[in-house]
């Protein structure tokens, strides 16, 4: 039996994420304390996501309070963990994948197709924008932020004609009454590590990071460690143009990817087989490169952001 400090930010879904690995820990007899920590991309509210540029802006706060010992352990929705992890830190478990697709959400329309031109479409990741724009480049994207719960209340207002969200955070709080169509990945691509929590730790906190062994599952971190690769591999964050998708079928890796432009203008797509998780995300982002996926990354981030040069 252990007493352990879990880190989680403050959102209704972080503290369901954080509950839900406190009661599998409690079920071993161990003691469980949650702590709130407000990060940065919690105090900015107003902002589109993309253009606020923080490297672990839902991470890093929590992440401090790891290495100064005031937790012992941090739940995160993985898809915000940064692709390369301080020398610090390391995930000690990926559990169980939720369903990492996309959903469209609505009140009146069933699906993508059925929105009228001009419809209001709310989301504020750049993934999502262009593959919508791509689909349907009559429609209008708005920025949406906050909570799961706040976006649909906005929904239900009529402030937006629809909304997309992870399926994973919708279904995990029980919010599923407004979904109309899971989108498949070929028609939206998610984003890297969707729908996985990772449990991140000090490096070599050996205790900790045995008593985390049965939560982590081997092929939510085969996936998800090929999307990041690939993700890292374009220089990406988890506020870009980039979606990776990656399932474990018959004893190999499946890999899908895009990049694209916000405006849906232009949409490179890469697909691949391997059985090496790293060395299949390395590939494939080496691929979308060739393609020009280096040259819509500068061109949607300017110098800020460093795109790895053209092989």
């Amino acid at each position: 039996m252990a007493y352990l400090r879990i880190g989680s930010r403050g959102s209704q879904l972080a503290l369901w994420q954080a509950n839900h690995v406190a009661n599998l820990l409690r079920a071993k007899t161990h003691i469980i304390d949650i702590q709130v920590i407000k990060t940065t991309g919690d105090k900015i509210t107003d902002v589109a996501l993309s253009k606020v540029g923080t490297k672990g802006m839902f991470t890093k706060e929590i992440e401090e309070a790891l290495e100064a010992r005031q937790v012992d352990l941090a739940v995160h929705s993985l898809k915000d963990v940064p692709t390369e992890l301080q020398a610090e830190f390391e995930l000690a478990a990926v559990m169980k994948r939720e369903d990492p697709r996309d959903v469209f959400v609505s009140v009146k329309f069933p699906d993508v197709s059925s929105l009228p031109a001009g419809a209001r479409v709310g989301t504020s990741s750049l993934r999502r924008q262009c593959q919508l724009k791509t689909l349907r480049p009559d429609v209008e994207i708005v920025s949406l932020r906050g909570n799961v719960d706040t976006r649909l209340r906005k929904l239900e207002a009529g402030e937006y004609d629809a909304i997309i969200l992870a399926a994973a955070g919708v279904h995990r709080l029980g919010l599923d009454q407004h979904v109309r169509y899971r989108i498949p990945p070929e028609e939206m691509c998610p984003a890297a590590g969707q729908g996985a929590l990772g449990i991140e730790i000090r490096r070599g906190d050996q205790p900790v990071r045995t008593i985390l062994g049965f939560l982590d599952d081997s092929d939510a971190r085969a996936t998800t460690l090929c999307e990041r690769a690939l993700l890292l591999g374009l220089g990406g964050g988890c506020q870009v143009p980039i979606g990776a998708f990656a399932e474990a079928r018959e004893g190999e890796l499946r890999l899908r990817a895009i990049v694209g432009r916000p405006d849906g203008s232009e949409l490179l797509r890469e697909q691949a087989v391997g059985d090496d998780p790293e060395k299949l995300g390395r590939q494939t982002a080496q691929a979308l490169l060739r393609k020009g996926a280096d040259r819509i990354l500068a061109d949607v981030y300017g110098r800020q952001v460093a795109v790895p040069s053209q092989p």
